[in-house]
């Protein structure tokens, strides 16, 4: 990153027509804004879409909707190490998201074949209703702003850090 400015993308997954679902998405839109950082993809459906988009990235910031049994509307941020096996406690390794295949999956193959961004970071807003239809729970509703706060801090660090 010598003399020059890092290269963050933020990506989020999710569909707009799964309610809660939709989270990802949004938040990214709104962070980005109030960032003032151009992004270079936009709302992605399935992590397999992050290959190539992410590549060479120096932060990848990746927001999804996520389901753990925490209570609706808890942010969690996960910064997944190089050196870390994205595949956590609890958690089967061929194990799929709603999406197909799941971001951890997606990180391996982008670490075997020399693609991956040099740090990723997961924001994760647990979600309440994941069925059809649009607008969000009024927990997940809730806990946007906070959400959209952390992305935006995530991207003010690295450009300290140029």
């Amino acid at each position: 990153m010598t003399g020059q400015s890092p290269r963050v993308v933020v990506a989020g997954l999710g569909s707009e027509h799964r309610r809660d679902d939709g989270a990802g998405p949004l938040i990214v839109a709104q962070a980005v804004e109030e960032a003032g950082v151009g992004n270079d993809i936009g709302p992605l459906t399935d992590p397999l879409d992050l290959l190539g988009a992410w590549d060479g990235a120096d932060l990848a910031i990746v927001v999804d909707a996520v389901r753990s049994g925490e209570a609706p509307g808890t942010l969690r941020v996960v910064d997944l190490a190089a050196g870390i096996d994205v595949v956590g406690p609890g958690h089967r390794a061929g194990g799929t998201s709603t999406h197909g295949i799941g971001l951890a999956g997606v990180l391996r193959l982008a670490r075997a074949v020399g693609h991956a961004p040099v740090r990723v970071v997961v924001v994760g807003i647990e979600g309440e209703d994941f069925g059809r239809g649009v607008g969000l729970s009024p927990a997940v509703g809730a806990a946007l702003p906070g959400a959209v706060q952390r992305v935006v801090e995530l991207i003010s660090e690295v450009r300290t850090c140029a």
